[in-house]
């Protein structure tokens, strides 16, 4: 694998998470349209996200059951996901190209992102 090839691959993985993510996050808006378009809006209270939807296993179990608000929040998480995934993927290119240097840098910067995830509130 050259430096050019793993650019183009690296360009297509985000090109497709974004427009996934985008399309998953119009599929819950939409079907979230759909199913409360009649309701009454009141901004006199906040009222917060259910408590499953907190959570990954909570989000991916309300999208698989097609909760709206569970796709909206799948599409964000997937959205989240895209950057991860192209370190990881540069992890992985630089270990082939035989570039540690810049795979032990992309190591520490996923290291990063993952501590960072596992421990925002």
């Amino acid at each position: 694998m050259d430096d050019k090839r793993l650019e183009i691959i690296i360009g297509q993985l985000l090109r497709a998470g974004v427009l996934l993510a985008a399309a998953v996050v119009l599929a819950g808006a939409g079907l979230y349209l759909v199913q409360h378009h009649a309701e009454k809006v009141s901004f006199h209270t906040f009222v917060n996200e259910r408590a499953d939807l907190r959570t990954l296993p909570g989000i991916v179990r309300s999208a698989a059951h097609l909760q709206s608000e569970g796709l909206i929040q799948f599409g964000l998480v997937l959205l989240i996901a895209t950057p991860v995934a192209r370190v990881v993927l540069a992890v992985v290119g630089f270990y082939l190209e035989r570039d540690r240097l810049y795979a032990l840098v992309s190591l520490i910067v996923l290291a990063v992102l993952a501590f960072s995830l596992m421990h925002a509130s």
